[in-house]
């Protein structure tokens, strides 16, 4: 969900401002926000949409993996990640003009929230500094978020705190990206 989301949405971004086409969407009756969250939902439903029936057919089906948890609950958390995610992209996309630029801003940021997210070593491996710094992260709490769902069976009363934790990460980038994505307009415009 992390690459993916990072790369769609942010190419989406770029490619709009490459192609000069951004200028189109600047003569419609829409403002920026709009646009911002036109891209976020329509990217993040068509990859919140394969997380889901990947988990389903192939976790579940395929590889016969025991699911403890609610998959609608997991696809609530998952959803307000990719919000998280794209929102990051988004962010990103406005301090990059191109797309190889992009690319190599992007990569180091995957790098270490995927690092320091606990998903390939445990967090209490990590120095106590590494730890405080990233225990908010998007991609942290995401993988508590699923771990807690989907291998222990956890419920809303277990996991309510990362999904709030992602959606203040979340609402924190897409403020950032909403003032550098007006910026950028204006210089466009």
């Amino acid at each position: 969900i992390t690459m993916i989301t990072l790369v769609l949405v942010g190419a989406a971004v770029i490619r709009e401002r490459e192609r000069g086409t951004i200028e189109h969407l600047l003569v419609m009756p829409v403002n920026s926000a709009e646009i911002v969250l036109a891209k976020i939902i329509a990217n993040g439903l068509v990859i919140c949409t394969i997380a889901l029936l990947s988990m389903h057919f192939m976790v579940g089906g395929l590889l016969q993996v025991p699911l403890l948890g609610s998959l609608a609950l997991f696809a609530l958390g998952a959803g307000l990640f990719m919000f998280s995610i794209a929102s990051l992209a988004v962010m990103l996309a406005t301090l990059a003009p191109t797309m190889p630029q992009y690319s190599l801003l992007m990569m180091p940021v995957y790098i270490i929230a995927l690092m320091f997210s606990g998903s390939s070593s445990p967090r209490s491996n990590m120095p106590e500094t590494a730890q405080w710094i990233s225990e908010y992260w998007p991609t942290t709490q995401f993988m508590t978020f699923a771990q807690n769902i989907l291998l222990r069976g956890a419920g809303f009363e277990v996991v309510w705190p990362q999904m709030v934790a992602m959606i203040i990460s979340g609402a924190l980038f897409l403020g950032f990206a909403l003032f550098r994505f007006r910026k950028m307009l204006e210089q466009q415009g």
